[in-house]
């Protein structure tokens, strides 16, 4: 879908559907139309273009030494010996290498987003189903590495469900463009030729009606490549939140909130029988960031282009395919993390049962609320830095002077209990 390949058969494509509609016009009689044989014939030169016929335009370009050029007269010799052969002229009539090369990469765009996608939503799905299922169970927030108010590890892996649905959605949201508007972008060789004809409608109804992209006529030589920017800045960002789930769960792994299913077969070290590493969720890291490094240099750069055009542009989106693929492999790792997580609730409930300090907080709130004086700086006396336990936590609120039922809720409360609308956060997905 990102290959030299697909670039090669993209451009067949671009062209075969620009010869198609200057038959179709009226105003260009020299173009006669085509039978909806020859059509046909046309369409089966781009459905049939294989690898094999890839290795005929590599061929063709080591001559010319120029890759759009060899395109064209590898379909020159498509048509050779037919009656279309009439028509060998009007391949890549008026047009700019840019015209062909800007729609054949957003074709590929195309092509390359229904590849990830995929496997975006299954692990948007899958985090949702975690969720749903861990809904109820409590767990000790931190915050700088500290304990804080409890949570549950349904709503902390909600939150991460959300980010990454709506980055997804930002990611549909943008618009694929394309121009056909020739050397500097305003159709000058072709009303030169043709000037009675609405070329910007002639070019809308191949980049819109047969391709499925945006026509943008608001161009250069080049199609801007702002909608690239755009879609690659979005795309590294759901890695950027990937990235930040992985090492969350990794972090869980490490204290235990998580297991990992042993694989059989599979070995943790090569020194430590006992390790399940969780590799998963790393090598997803990594992968990210190799994207990252290619999506961020890509919005970057292909928004810039000297003058009228340089071909900056053209040699890193060579490269599209390389961000696309390190992005799947990272997406299947995480996916297989996660498929291999094993909740252990024994150790959630021992870490909550280890952390009465946490209770400082819903306590100073209640005294605030009963109007009890310096409320936060007795309960900061009585918790910072010192080891507290339900005994500790509960005397001190016998002691207070409450209203009875903010004190019997404030001594039915526990770390595992305190956990706000947690719950009711989760049923929002």
């Amino acid at each position: 879908m990102l290959s030299e390949y697909a670039l090669l058969k993209a451009r067949v494509q671009v062209e075969v559907m620009w010869l198609l509609a200057l038959c179709k016009e009226d105003g260009i009689p020299e173009c006669r139309p085509v039978s909806s044989e020859e059509e046909a014939f046309l369409r089966r030169i781009v459905a049939d273009f294989t690898p094999d016929e890839a290795e005929k335009v590599k061929k063709i370009e080591a001559v010319t030494n120029h890759d759009v050029k060899a395109v064209e007269y590898y379909l020159k010799e498509k048509i050779a010996g037919t009656a279309l052969e009439e028509l060998t002229e009007f391949l890549h009539f008026a047009c700019t290498s840019e015209d062909i090369n800007n729609l054949a990469h957003a074709l590929m765009l195309k092509r390359g987003l229904t590849a990830i996608q995929p496997c975006q939503e299954k692990i948007v799905q899958t985090l949702e189903e975690l969720a749903r299922e861990f809904r109820d169970v409590p767990m000790l927030a931190r915050t700088h590495g500290q304990t804080a108010s409890p949570t549950t590890i349904g709503k902390e892996l909600a939150v991460f469900a959300v980010r990454l649905r709506n980055e997804s959605a930002k990611i549909a949201r943008v618009e694929l463009l394309g121009k056909l508007n020739g050397a500097v972008g305003h159709f000058n060789a072709h009303l030169s030729a043709y000037p009675e004809v609405d070329w910007i409608a002639l070019a809308k109804g191949v980049i819109e009606d047969e391709l499925g992209l945006t026509q943008n006529l608001f161009t250069t030589q080049i199609e801007p490549h702002d909608y690239m920017a755009e879609l690659f800045d979005a795309l590294a960002r759901w890695n950027t939140i990937l990235i930040d789930l992985n090492r969350d769960i990794w972090t869980y792994i490490s204290m235990a909130y998580f297991g990992q299913k042993t694989v059989a077969g599979e070995v943790g070290s090569s020194t430590m029988p006992h390790k399940v590493n969780p590799i998963d969720f790393e090598n997803s890291e990594g992968n990210c960031g190799l994207a990252n490094a290619i999506f961020n240099h890509l919005s970057i750069k292909l928004p810039i282009s000297r003058l009228q055009r340089d071909l900056t542009d053209s040699t890193v989106l060579r490269n599209m395919g390389v961000g696309f693929g390190y992005s799947l492999i990272a997406y299947k790792a995480t996916l297989k993390g996660l498929g291999k997580l094993k909740l252990n609730e024994q150790n959630l409930a021992a870490d909550l049962d280890q952390a009465w300090e946490v209770m400082a907080e819903p306590i100073q709130t209640v005294m605030r609320k009963a109007g009890i004086e310096k409320p936060y700086e007795k309960l900061k006396a009585l918790t910072r830095g010192q080891t507290i336990d339900r005994q500790t936590i509960q005397a001190f609120v016998e002691g207070l002077d409450l209203d009875p039922a903010d004190k019997k809720r404030l001594l039915d409360m526990s770390p595992g209990s305190y956990v706000g609308m947690a719950r009711t956060i989760v049923d929002r997905l």
